[in-house]
């Protein structure tokens, strides 16, 4: 086996075994997915901004409801620190624009139907609900800074506090500059 092989075969066995490849001050992986309104939002146009991306397993349920709305309420003042908030989950543009418009959603949600995003960023994994195996989102949060560098992570999100605290880090950031 050639070396590029088993590295790759390492890196494989460590995600699963739930050491995550993707670290503070690396590069965001790079990712194109279309919005709500089939508008393809890339990470490359935000440069010069900060990113508080999110992902989430399915629109219209009760946690992920939550957490939009939370992230809602608090978008002025994520605003106001030069912070854009995207959500990504593997429900279409469709789906996104029907959940934005049933609860009143002011942010912008990715549709990753390929998950091609989510596996980039660790987040599709293997999970167990009532004995069940499936493949998954693991909600998960990521702040990166306007230079595109990951800044803090957040991996099994409870929904209860995570907004504040995902600000709360940002402004945080924002002072060490």
């Amino acid at each position: 086996m050639n070396m590029a092989k088993y590295l790759y075969y390492i890196a494989i066995i460590s995600t699963k075994k739930g050491k995550y490849m993707l670290e503070i001050n690396q590069k965001a992986p790079e990712f194109c997915l279309p919005n709500q309104d089939d508008i393809e939002i890339c990470l490359r146009d935000l440069s010069g901004k900060w990113i508080v991306l999110y992902f989430y397993p399915k629109d219209n349920t009760p946690g992920c409801t939550v957490e939009a709305c939370e992230f809602t309420s608090a978008l002025p003042e994520f605003e106001d620190l030069n912070a854009v908030i995207l959500g990504i989950s593997p429900d279409s543009s469709k789906k996104h624009r029907n959940f934005i418009e049933k609860k009143g959603l002011q942010i912008t949600l990715l549709a990753d139907e390929d998950k091609k995003v989510l596996e980039s960023y660790e987040v599709w994994q293997l999970k167990k609900m009532y004995g069940r195996e499936y493949m998954g989102v693991v909600r998960s949060t990521f702040i990166i800074s306007p230079n595109q560098d990951i800044k803090a992570v957040w991996k099994k999100v409870k929904v209860k506090g995570h907004v504040e605290a995902v600000k709360e880090k940002l402004k945080e950031l924002q002072a060490e500059l």
